[in-house]
């Protein structure tokens, strides 16, 4: 299992030598990531995170993550993750990817967990929706914040407590599981006074990283994913990404190449539904990574064919500024015919006796035939399938490669010191207190 970089698409835009010249500070850059002498090196430790949990210092845990997703799976019909950022999006993208872009739909009506994410957003509706969830279905919590005050979370965390409470009583407590820091913060201290079963954020591991923590592990185990493959694959990621030269290290060349030459923003495209969340996930970890100094590039992502409605206009004849990175996976494992119609009323007799992947196939080759004839370098990542091995390989590549183009463009990949601006700016608006000489500024209340 592995992910291959196909190039013939860039013939016309990035030249064999430019890529050449730029992969021996790949090179430097990855050795400045694996060293830890680069700034935000306190942040590295998902690079071990595969072996970590399968054998090493994290194996206990992972035993516990197994065994509360058992638990879970016995008592509830629904898990509700609470969490914002990195908090949620990768254990959402793994659910959907693996479990299929209906999964909540396809869970209900097989018995399994659904799992529903929330505190991530600020509306009201959306709770009011998952009150209704709650209120008709055995649930279980899993809240995951290092802290336990970031806005989101916990205002979501604070009426979904309530509610097991109120309708479970003191064995609430065995339905909420908390995935929080290790020894400080307020849901630290909350879990240990009401005896919520607890597990680690690293402290080395930031939230757009840690989807192979408990973080994502913990809901995908209880949705029903298998794990062990997805951290497998990771592992193969990681052992093929050290090596010179790697697949890995020739992805961060080309998409800088195409950077240097003022493709600013890189879409990321896909032709499976069921990868729409990865590509939300994609958005975050680059987005937060690169994005700082006046420099980056902005990290995007569409689904085809569906978006060629859409999006399909403006890339073709649109702005020349953006570049596509495309995942495509070889096999389809669950695949389609159609049936041949005497009257061939819609006139799609022509595609019966081939297979749908084929026919997506084909419509993946026209596009990207026809958007690079529209001026649109394209890059390839052919990856085996879509399954829990190659998904693994998958995130652990893109996770890899972004911390190697973080220090190949001068900035640290681990901090995200523009996040904080607005919120300072919400709880000055909202009147909290501490915040009273900002809100003056902002000119509010007078």
């Amino acid at each position: 299992m592995s992910v291959s970089v196909e190039t013939r698409y860039l013939e016309s835009f990035a030249a064999e030598h430019e890529t050449a010249l730029l992969m021996p500070y790949v090179e430097k850059a990855a050795e400045l990531l694996d060293s830890g002498c680069g700034p935000g090196a306190e942040w590295r430790g998902w690079l071990t995170l595969p072996d970590d949990f399968r054998s090493g210092k994290y194996s206990d845990e992972y035993k516990r993550i197994k065994l509360a997703a058992a638990k879970i799976r016995s008592t509830s019909k629904v898990l509700f993750v609470i969490g914002i950022g990195g908090s949620y999006l990768g254990a959402r993208a793994v659910i959907e990817a693996l479990g299929g872009a209906l999964y909540n739909n396809i869970a209900q009506v097989s018995g399994g967990v659904q799992v529903y994410f929330a505190g991530n957003s600020i509306s009201a509706g959306y709770l009011n929706e998952l009150i209704k969830i709650a209120k008709a279905n055995e649930f279980s919590v899993n809240v995951v914040s290092k802290s336990g005050t970031t806005t989101e979370p916990a205002i979501a965390f604070r009426v979904l407590e309530a509610l097991a409470v109120e309708k479970y009583g003191a064995a609430a407590k065995d339905r909420i599981f908390a995935t929080t820091d290790k020894a400080r913060g307020t849901l630290k201290t909350v879990a240990d006074e009401k005896g919520y079963e607890t597990f680690v954020i690293p402290d080395d591991v930031g939230g757009r990283f840690s989807v192979l923590t408990a973080v994502g592990l913990l809901p995908a185990a209880a949705a029903g994913i298998d794990t062990d493959a997805l951290l497998a694959g990771a592992a193969a990621a990681k052992t093929d990404s050290e090596k010179s030269g790697s697949e890995c290290k020739k992805y961060v060349a080309l998409r800088n190449v195409l950077y240097r030459k003022g493709f600013g923003v890189e879409l990321l495209v896909s032709y499976e539904n069921r990868f729409t969340l990865m590509g939300e996930w994609f958005k975050q970890l680059f987005g937060e990574s690169e994005g700082k100094d006046g420099k980056g590039l902005f990290p995007g992502s569409a689904v085809f064919s569906t978006d060629l409605h859409s999006l399909g206009q403006f890339i073709q004849d649109g702005t020349k500024l953006l570049f596509e990175t495309v995942v495509w996976f070889e096999k389809e494992e669950n695949d389609f015919y159609l049936n041949k119609q005497d009257d061939d009323r819609d006139g799609l007799n022509f595609l019966c006796g081939q297979e749908l992947s084929e026919v997506n196939k084909k419509a993946f080759l026209g596009t990207i035939l026809a958007h690079t004839d529209g001026g649109v370098p394209n890059i390839v990542l052919n990856v085996n399938k879509l399954d829990a091995r190659g998904l693994g390989y998958l995130i652990y590549f893109f996770e890899k490669a972004c911390a190697i183009s973080g220090y190949l463009l001068g900035v640290n990949p681990f901090d995200q010191p523009g996040v904080e601006s607005y919120k300072k700016n919400m709880f000055a608006l909202l009147g909290k207190p501490g915040y009273e000489e900002l809100a003056k500024q902002l000119k509010v209340g007078g």
